[in-house]
């Protein structure tokens, strides 16, 4: 524990809503719900609007339909949530070297060691300069937590969000901590806080007046120590600057079982490009390849195959995750597929024929788990159709009507020739409904176009600050910013 709240942590506020909300003028102010869309879908963010209707991250989006009925259903985009992301963690590199990421929208700063802060005053007065920077370059608010350890300091962030800043004095812990919930605090989850409650513990002041041998009786040795320790505010793990990453994943849940083999092959196929989209953006290469296959009764198999080196190729992991999936029953019906890369390197093997050739393989099998929850596919590598996805294609025996919709996904930027950038609202029927506005416009007007509307394309999203394009008036035509604004 430091004697000075010199550990900053930084959590954004319902991240992924918020950027769309920022995004588009028109839903700021309106519940967001940010995740899959389908009837297996699962909400990733849900905005501060949405949660007073009970909505919040890991529910089924059926669900949170019935709850908040009018809320606005997006799919995530990855690719502006990432760009974002780095925004933000480059502010936080300004501020030290020792920035620990824990997601897109959260990471821990050491502020000491980039000597930017040596006490109460210089800490809080940075964690607002960097709460104002935020702002200022994404137009977005974070929460900040300060305090002499990393535990207390995500305590703080929690308790002064939204859009706040708790700073936690030195010798104060106790006091902060005892009326909060046992929930508050980390590795406490619903079935240990059941059992504590059971016991008479519900708060962090109960839990320290146990004592460590009554918890460790409760709950075990490791577990016990550990929650008394943080019970008392006590924790001394560092700042990491560097956290490796150990694999690279993508997966699917589809809104009814497959069960045509010629479909689930297209969709292995497919999820192995995905993967090694995302797996070359981490200037990695990868040495096993994994599939895994959930089938219709939960039960979820994984089988993996090591090569003689690591691969970024495409073709090699589409070969491999091909061959594995060979070896799997599929006769039930499928709910969900995934395509992983693990055994990471900064290198690539050359020898790729050799690889393929030199294979081995190998198998694990779960049973099936109650009350598994599903994960929607888009909340692990962006979206089919979404930009920085691969473009949906129609697969073998696919209706086409309903690959064209894959299209226009929920929340997915298009352009227009005539109207320039926008967002779509929602498709079907052989239509998409589109509404033009852009971060910094009033609301934009909606309008409906064919699905194969010629001037209607999908686009790259535009940054949320700073001059995006322009609109040439007398032309009745987008020009982005830079070019030239005559009439074609």
């Amino acid at each position: 524990m430091r004697t000075a709240p010199t550990i900053l942590h930084l959590d954004m506020d319902a991240f992924y809503a918020s950027v769309e909300q920022a995004s588009k003028p028109s839903l700021r102010g309106k519940a967001v719900i940010v995740g899959g869309l389908g009837p297996r879908g699962v909400v990733a963010t849900a905005s501060y609007e949405a949660r007073r209707f009970g909505v919040h991250s890991a529910m089924p989006t059926a669900q949170a339909r019935r709850l908040c009925p009018n809320g606005a259903y997006l799919i995530p985009r990855f690719l502006v949530y990432r760009e974002v992301s780095e925004v933000v963690m480059g502010l936080l590199r300004e501020l030290s070297p020792l920035v620990e990421p824990l997601s897109l929208d959260e990471a821990f700063v050491d502020l000491e060691a980039g000597g930017r802060a040596f006490d109460s005053a210089s800490a809080r007065a940075t964690g607002e300069r960097l709460r104002a920077d935020i702002t200022a370059a994404t137009g977005l608010s974070g929460s900040v937590g300060l305090a002499g350890s990393k535990m207390l300091a995500k305590v703080a962030s929690e308790e002064a969000k939204p859009n706040g800043l708790l700073l936690i004095e030195p010798g104060t812990e106790r006091e902060l901590l005892a009326p909060m919930s046992v929930r508050t605090l980390p590795g406490v989850g619903p079935a240990t806080g059941e059992h504590l409650r059971r016991a008479g513990i519900t708060t962090v002041g109960e839990l320290a007046e146990a004592g460590e041998d009554e918890l460790v009786r409760m709950v075990g040795r490791a577990h016990g120590v550990g929650l008394y320790r943080m019970a008392l505010g006590l924790d001394d793990r560092p700042v990491v600057a560097e956290r490796d990453a150990k694999s690279v994943s993508v997966e699917d849940t589809f809104d009814v079982d497959l069960h045509d083999r010629v479909r689930i092959r297209y969709e292995v196929q497919r999820l192995a490009d995905r993967c090694v989209g995302r797996l070359r953006g981490s200037g990695h290469s990868g040495r096993t390849i994994v599939l895994k296959v959930r089938r219709y009764d939960f039960s979820t198999l994984t089988r993996s195959e090591t090569l003689r080196g690591p691969t970024d190729d495409p073709a090699v992991v589409r070969e491999a995750a091909a061959r594995l999936l060979e070896g799997v029953d599929t006769t039930g019906g499928v709910r969900l597929l995934g395509v992983g890369v693990t055994g990471l390197a900064d290198y690539t093997q050359e020898d790729l024929f050799a690889q393929a050739l030199g294979a081995g393989a190998e198998e694990e099998a779960t049973a099936p788990q109650d009350g598994a929850r599903e994960t929607d596919g888009t909340a692990v590598g962006g979206a089919p159709g979404a930009p920085g996805a691969p473009e949906a294609a129609v697969a073998p025996g696919e209706d086409p009507q309903a690959a064209a919709a894959r299209h226009w996904p929920a929340g997915s930027d298009v352009r227009h020739a005539v109207y320039g950038p926008g967002w779509v609202q929602g498709s079907g029927v052989g239509r998409v409904t589109v509404r033009f506005e852009q971060p910094g416009s009033p609301p934009g007007r909606v309008r409906t176009f064919r699905m194969d509307d010629p001037e209607l394309e999908a686009s790259d999203p535009l940054p949320l600050v700073g001059p995006a394009g322009q609109w040439s008036s007398g032309g009745g035509r987008w020009k982005s910013a830079g070019s030239d604004t005559s009439s074609p």
